[in-house]
């Protein structure tokens, strides 16, 4: 399998350039290949579509990461996603720009969903607010990281953190309280 992951890793380094180059729409599974020197048998052998190979870099820069690591509470893991984006920006801003059925943010919807629940409990817990909704969790946060990156990440990861951390208990807080 080693072979696998060399040729799976080439072919995200290929789409990463390309994102950084030119939109994702316009990207095509022959320019991936080109740009690592493969041929189209070998990317679709891999991925079923372009989409696919955006998120399996993203399950293999996180995903992995996040299920071997022990975070003690949401909070950890927080900052383990803000200096996640933060260290890939171009792909990111371009993954979380990417519309559609199969879309970026479907998938870190879907693969997320049981490890924001660390995130939703510790949300949950300032003040005594009770359980939040994972999607609420989930949707504030990708719309505060994206303008964020899109913005230059003008300030740092950790008090990007410490602000996204703010943002999220007021709006846990009024969503609970039903005045939002």
């Amino acid at each position: 399998m080693p072979d696998a992951n060399i040729t799976k890793k080439a072919l995200a380094a290929s789409m990463k350039k390309l994102m950084e180059e030119k939109p994702f729409d316009k990207i095509s599974v022959i320019d991936i290949c080109e740009g690592c020197g493969m041929n189209r048998k070998s990317f679709y052998y891999h991925f079923k579509d372009k989409y696919d190979l955006v998120n399996w870099i993203f399950y293999t820069d996180f995903i992995i990461l996040a299920s071997s690591s022990s975070y003690t509470d949401g909070w950890d893991l927080l900052q383990a996603v803000v200096e996640l984006f933060y260290r890939d920006q171009s792909f990111y801003i371009c993954a979380l720009e990417i519309d559609g059925q199969n879309s970026f943010r479907e998938y870190f919807y879907e693969s997320t969903e049981p490890i924001f629940n660390l995130f939703t409990s510790a949300i949950g817990d300032v003040d005594g607010m009770g359980p939040l909704d994972n999607h609420y969790v989930v949707d504030i946060f990708l719309v505060i990281i994206y303008r964020w990156l899109k913005e230059g990440c003008v300030m740092g990861p950790e008090k990007f953190t410490t602000y996204l951390r703010h943002v999220m208990i007021l709006v846990g807080k009024k969503l609970t309280e039903g005045s939002l």
